[in-house]
């Protein structure tokens, strides 16, 4: 052996000791699950998404509610040259030194029905003159009532209550849809990690025999009952074995870490699973499943607001194509005095009637080209959720077949297992004296290893196989009844 091996080994034992060392945080299945749906990092981020979209909502919600807003301006000075007409019709620059302070209050209200506005506005001004002909003036508008109406434009309000509510509920239903993806996710690090450990026990206990029976075999080829290639065939199990757990080891340490990080768990602790010793016994009905799947998950809601901004960018295409209008209109009251009481006295009243035209006379067909465009995007869009719909029954149909299949496949991996030890004993044994060679116990050792393994590797797949369906649904089949959340408890 190089030195190189022997200081990879040395380093290898130092760091399993050292790691043993810690005390040991024994988990089951179901709190690694828990666990990871609770405090893992994934989860953290996805409490975050559904945050940002509640309060994407809520701006949402705030846009159909009354803004009141407090504006000011203290102090404006200006000084300046201003132009002054004289009573003979002649202009003159004079220099002019003034303060301006305003304050004003306005209640405004989006109209979801029409997309236009109403608003109510106060306003108070107070203007000094500066200098050597010092004087102060008030401008007040007391009540100031008007409304603003796009006529032609589309009303992005009345698409709005269209698509934010299924954006929000889409995102209610993506958290939910998440942790189902963290716990297949955290059921693959706990069955990988589960490998390892019974890989190394495995290692350990091959390590043993092989070097018991490579003892053995070399008393036997001392007195001549074997031959040299046996014995060299028993020193070369016992070589591998040994090399096999020293990668056993390092693999554990790996898995370890790599579910330690997942849940975020530090490093002040050691940790070792256990099993889950039993499995759910039932079956789900594919049409059952595709209902509940059709009507709670996600992705449907997706393709629903797909098309729906399809069809509200058409329409916008369209406004956009023609005659545009606006209309503005207000009525009020207002006067001015040199102090601030009569600012307030007998206020004239003041109107303002705007209307405003675009009309496209020459655009080359910009406009038709945007409209043609955005029809097409529809047509696009609607042909590609059609597909993804039968993809999504497809996916549906074979994650319900798949899963039907997994109890029998734990059953006959449970029962291989089983067999496979018991095989490996009476093989073993036979060998000690002398019926076998070998080989044959080789073969045992190894079908022995796999059938562990494939128990193991079953128990995932069958797991796995539950949270998908669970994520598909959000519908615990198990116990007959919808999977929720407390989304104002994410909130705080």
């Amino acid at each position: 052996m190089t030195m190189k091996k022997v200081f990879v080994l040395l380093a290898i034992f130092c760091s399993t000791q050292a790691f043993s060392q810690k005390p040991i945080n024994r988990l089951t299945y179901s709190e690694v699950i828990e666990l990871a749906r609770e405090q893992s990092p994934q989860a953290i981020l996805a409490k975050h998404r559904f945050r940002a979209a509640y309060w994407e909502y809520r701006t949402f919600i705030a846009e159909f509610r009354p803004a009141v807003t407090l504006r000011g301006t203290v102090p404006q000075f200006t000084r300046s040259l201003v132009r002054y007409q004289n009573p003979d019709g002649t202009y003159q620059y004079i220099e002019e030194n003034s303060n301006t302070t305003s304050l004003g209050l306005s209640i405004t209200q989006n109209i979801g029905l029409t997309g236009g506005q109403v608003f109510i506005n106060s306003n108070l001004e107070r203007t000094d003159i500066l200098g050597s002909n010092s004087s102060t003036s008030y401008l007040s508008s007391p009540v100031s009532i008007g409304f603003s109406q796009p006529l032609f434009a589309l009303n992005q309000l009345k698409w709005s209550k269209k698509i934010e509510p299924l954006k929000y509920e889409e995102a209610k239903r993506t958290f939910i849809q998440s942790l189902e993806t963290i716990s297949i996710e955290a059921t693959r690090l706990f069955f990988d990690l589960a490998m390892a450990q019974q890989n190394l026990e495995t290692a350990k206990l091959n390590y043993s025999n092989t070097d018991t029976l490579y003892k053995i075999a070399q008393g036997r080829y001392n007195i001549g009952t074997i031959a040299e290639n046996e014995l060299l065939q028993m020193e070369l199990s016992f070589l591998n074995a040994g090399n096999a757990l020293s990668e056993a080891e390092v693999d554990l340490l790996l898995k370890k870490n790599r579910l330690k990080s997942y849940l975020g768990l530090n490093d002040d602790y050691d940790l070792e699973i256990i099993l889950p010793d039993s499995i759910p016994n039932f079956d789900v009905d594919f049409d059952r499943v595709l209902t509940l799947s059709k009507e709670n998950n996600p992705q449907i809601l997706n393709f629903q607001r797909q098309l729906i901004e399809a069809d509200m960018n058409v329409a916008q295409a369209k406004a956009e194509r023609g005659l545009n209008a606006n209309l503005f209109a207000s009525f009020g009251l207002t006067q001015r005095a040199s102090d601030l009481h009569n600012a307030y006295v007998d206020p004239l009243d003041q109107q303002s009637v705007r209307i405003g035209l675009t009309i496209p006379i020459l655009d080359w067909g910009l406009g038709k080209g945007k409209v043609k465009m955005a029809q097409s995007n529809r047509e696009v869009i609607r042909t590609t959720i059609e597909q993804s719909v039968t993809d999504f029954e497809q996916d549906v149909f074979l994650k319900v077949m798949q899963f039907n299949r997994q109890d029998d496949q734990v059953a006959i991996a449970k029962k291989a297992d089983l067999v496979s030890q018991n095989r490996y004993e009476v093989t073993k044994q036979r060998f000690l004296i002398g019926k076998i060679d070998v080989l044959t116990l080789n073969v045992a050792q190894t079908e022995r290893d796999q059938a562990k393994q494939k128990f193991i590797s079953t128990l995932s797949s069958y797991w796995q196989s539950y949270y998908q369906i669970r994520r598909l649904t959000l519908f615990d089949l198990e116990k007959d009844a919808p999977i929720t959340t407390d989304f104002e408890l994410l909130l705080k």
